[in-house]
């Protein structure tokens, strides 16, 4: 990651491509560089899901804002993207003012509304909650693109997964956002390098929807053993 310098416009990536980078990394260079889509019966259910959620309308219910299908972005990490919905808590209530007076960064101003909020973005999943922490790094890189965006602290979101209908709670601390931008920064070097990663048979591939493409199982084969090794070896003599 640059700490020195921005990202500029167009150098900016998906922020979905983090948790495509963090599930496989050859997974995410078949779709990010070498352009590759293929659905799957939960690809389309993800996808339809995310779009109930973001094509609906922004409303504010007592102390409560919501924005559905916000456009984010990060110069710092390099990420542009869209979060599925985000709630804004308004602070300058009577709970909320001794800390908006304590934490000038406690709340953001929003076009339209009175008084400051606090962002606590929401993003819808699918399926169950993971064993590993693709989903949390993609929730907690639409925060600190909302914290630069608008200047405001976020301290916490929450990933709501379909299957179980429940919201999971998910504090953004300094282990979480050291991993995003982290994270961040391998996406950006994985791009930049142009290179995808052989393929390698893990139980997970059985979810992938680009299983036949990357064909992880063809590297067992003799043929595929030769294959790769003539590859790894292409690459050792490049300059």
């Amino acid at each position: 990651m640059r700490s020195a310098e921005l990202f500029r416009e167009e150098e900016l990536l998906p922020l979905s491509a983090l948790q495509h980078l963090l599930f496989c990394e050859r997974q995410c260079a078949l779709i990010h560089i070498e352009q590759i889509w293929v659905e799957n019966v939960f690809t389309v259910e993800g996808r339809q899901l995310h779009e109930r959620v973001d094509g609906g309308s922004a409303e504010t219910r007592g102390e409560v804002h919501t924005a559905r299908g916000l456009p984010l972005r990060s110069l710092r990490l390099g990420l542009s993207g869209k979060a599925d919905c985000v709630e804004f808590h308004r602070l300058d209530g009577p709970e909320g003012q001794a800390e908006t007076q304590a934490d000038a960064n406690a709340g953001a101003v929003l076009p339209g509304l009175e008084g400051r909020w606090r962002p606590f973005p929401v993003e819808y999943k699918r399926g169950i909650r993971k064993s590993h922490r693709a989903d949390e790094v993609q929730l907690c890189a639409q925060a600190l693109c909302l914290e630069e965006m608008l200047g405001a602290a976020v301290r916490g979101g929450a990933l709501f997964y379909g299957r179980t209908r429940r919201r999971l709670a998910v504090e953004f601390d300094p282990a979480l956002r050291g991993l995003t931008s982290d994270t961040a920064a391998r996406l950006h070097a994985l791009i930049a390098a142009g290179r995808t990663p052989r393929a390698r048979r893990e139980p997970k591939c059985a979810s992938c929807s680009l299983l036949e493409i990357c064909m992880p199982d063809a590297l067992s084969s003799p043929a595929g053993r030769y294959l790769d090794e003539a590859i790894l070896q292409a690459d050792r003599d490049l300059p």
